[in-house]
């Protein structure tokens, strides 16, 4: 009975790389895609906002406002 021939570890690890790089390219195309096309209009409707920045925008509002309730004087 013959052993099988083992691959080196490179070969094995050049291939998981390569499906992380597509997995990547295509995950930024993805995003970049809806980044692009997804707008949204908020107050008089002249103002176009992209949703990611209106989504990191609101995050910073609840970080700020967070902060500041741990930052006031009452134990």
């Amino acid at each position: 009975m013959k052993t099988p021939v083992r691959r080196p570890k490179a070969a094995r690890r050049a291939r998981r790389g390569q499906a992380m790089v597509e997995y990547s390219i295509i995950n930024y195309v993805l995003v970049l895609g809806l980044m692009l096309s997804l707008t949204i209009n908020f107050g008089s409707g002249e103002q176009k906002v992209n949703i990611i920045h209106a989504f990191l925008r609101a995050y910073q509002v609840y970080y700020d406002s967070f902060y500041f309730v741990l930052n006031l004087p009452f134990p």
